[in-house]
């Protein structure tokens, strides 16, 4: 069932939007060579906190997963899809790295993810963040009244198939609101006018992930929770909770 969102609820997601966005912000700054993904997710924990926000990653268990996510934050590096659990890793020169984050605000919820590298990038690295960041903002742009869930759908996968990237299979975006997933799901690839029909009210977190190999398929390790690329290359992942409105998609999770 799809909850419609009132101007006022929008409003509500829009201020834990903001913190989200805060909060990727600052581990975007301290994602220096030497700093371990645990002490990134400390630095997350202390923003949210800050903010009066929770974290609705914390603890969330999943019927796939073995045990409730430990952290508030998924730190995924290099050939980490999505779903790192942050570790003692410490970054290093020219590693890819994905930062998904949520806080819950009074009883509502954004989601966010950005992609990035540390230190001196790749330029292949670079390449496949900038798809992702395009694809986003592609399936955005479709996210208006009157289109269909597939819009979305074919919009992202027309970029990242167009690039040569693989998009794995079964993982996508989805509705948000008072809860991090909701209904509807929202594919990263599908044929266009297809699927439930957008409507003013509607948020939907929207998050393309893209493989450098080529391939959609990947592999889940021993935690339960880490995604990672079958043949080793690399991967990016980039995500906004945006509202539906006459006015054209809002991007809740922006600065």
């Amino acid at each position: 069932m799809v909850e419609l969102k009132t101007a006022p609820e929008i409003e509500k997601m829009r201020a834990a939007g903001r913190i989200v966005a805060r909060t990727l912000a600052a581990v975007r700054r301290a994602a220096r060579v030497g700093v371990s993904l645990a002490e990134l997710d400390q630095l997350a924990r202390e923003v949210l906190r800050t903010a009066g926000a929770t974290s609705p990653f914390l603890g969330y268990r999943p019927r796939f997963a073995p045990v409730p996510f430990p952290a508030v934050v998924c730190a995924s590096v290099n050939d980490a899809i999505v779903h790192g659990i942050p570790d003692d890793y410490r970054l290093r020169d020219g590693d890819l790295v994905s930062i998904d984050c949520g806080a819950e605000l009074g009883g509502w919820v954004g989601d966010a993810a950005v992609s990035f590298t540390v230190g001196r990038a790749r330029p292949e690295d670079q390449r496949l963040i900038e798809t992702s960041e395009a694809a986003l903002a592609a399936g955005i742009a479709a996210a208006v009244p009157g289109n269909r869930i597939g819009d979305i759908a074919h919009a992202v996968g027309t970029v990242c198939r167009a690039a040569g990237y693989g998009v794995p299979d079964g993982f996508g975006g989805h509705g948000i609101g008072r809860r991090m997933h909701e209904d509807p799901g929202v594919p990263n690839e599908g044929p266009p006018g297809r699927g439930m029909k957008l409507r003013p009210g509607m948020v939907l977190a929207i998050e393309p992930m893209l493989i450098a190999g080529g391939t959609d398929d990947y592999r889940c390790d021993d935690d339960g929770w880490t995604l990672r690329t079958v043949d080793g290359t690399r991967a990016a992942h980039s995500e906004h909770t945006v509202a539906i409105t006459g006015r054209g998609p809002r991007i809740l999770t922006a600065l």
